[in-house]
């Protein structure tokens, strides 16, 4: 069974199915705080994660620091997240429309208007929820720090 197939599985026994997606290339706390967060809005959390080209061409050459594979190892490893799918493309839009999820999650750096597929899920009945940003916890505020400190 497909990841895709097992969600719609679960979706069917009356699971509520949470989706964010992100980089997630130094996992830091305001990560953690955040997933923690999104997985009490329902009952199934799925990470939608770029890959490493999604992230090169979305935040430059010089990232992603972590490879996709220790970058998803990470983030399953965290009790929050049940689920990690690598997506190829720039946006998760393709994904969300694949796993139809109940509850769309972003950060609070996004306005609902600027979240892929909150169209999508809402005109399925879904929700959209923003999770206040943790100021001041961001990976290229790290990468910065780690660059500057020579």
């Amino acid at each position: 069974m497909t990841l895709i197939e097992t969600l719609h599985a679960l979706k069917a026994e009356g699971n509520r199915i949470v989706f964010t997606n992100g980089c997630f290339d130094i996992l830091h706390s305001g990560h953690v705080m955040y997933l923690a967060q999104a997985a009490q809005l329902g009952d199934i959390l799925v990470v939608g994660l770029n890959s490493d080209a999604s992230v090169k061409r979305l935040k430059g050459e010089h990232r992603p620091i972590n490879s996709q594979e220790d970058r998803a190892i990470v983030l399953s490893a965290l009790e929050a997240v049940d689920f990690v799918k690598i997506f190829e493309e720039d946006t998760p839009y393709q994904l969300i429309k694949d796993i139809v999820p109940d509850v769309l999650v972003k950060g609070g750096d996004y306005t609902k208007e600027q979240i892929v597929g909150s169209d999508f899920v809402e005109a399925r009945g879904g929700t959209v929820e923003i999770i206040p940003f943790v100021d001041g916890k961001s990976t290229t505020s790290i990468v910065e720090r780690i660059r500057t400190d020579k």
